[in-house]
């Protein structure tokens, strides 16, 4: 895959918080009517599209009848000894850079993390929210 796609309401929120989980911006362009960009990390590559005018997002980690695309997920087996850890340091992180940056929210914990088995494999399994509130996961091969 090239690069995953997310419509956002301000794309310098965006970009703050995406830095923070490890991103890098590597490209800015504009679409022809809007601000966006690429950024990589965690393995992989996002566009952020600023949209004018944004409406909110759909609820799709809560709302059990949503169609459509549900979330991103980023396997940070090689980035982190325990998914518990990983997600307490990185919530203290957004706190404490959220004083110098105050468009950074502390961090919104959809899923606590917990274990789940997919085939022959355990996995550890959190879900946060983006700065658009959009779910991201993030899972950990036990």
């Amino acid at each position: 895959m090239h690069h995953a796609s997310i419509r956002t309401a301000d794309i310098h929120r965006s970009i703050a918080f995406y830095e923070q989980l490890g991103f890098q911006v590597c490209e800015r362009f504009t679409t022809g009517y809007t601000l966006a960009c690429w950024m990589e990390g965690l393995g992989g590559r996002i566009e952020l599209l600023q949209i004018p005018q944004p409406h909110p997002a759909p609820d799709a980690f809560g709302d059990e009848h949503y169609v459509g695309y549900y979330h991103l997920s980023f396997d940070i087996t090689a980035q982190a000894i325990d998914l518990p850890s990983w997600l307490t340091a990185l919530q203290e992180h957004f706190v404490k850079v959220s004083v110098a940056q105050p468009e950074l929210h502390p961090l919104k914990v959809l899923l606590e993390p917990t274990q789940q088995q997919i085939g022959d494999r355990v996995y550890e399994v959190a879900f946060i929210a983006d700065a658009d509130g959009l779910p991201l996961e993030f899972i950990r091969v036990l």
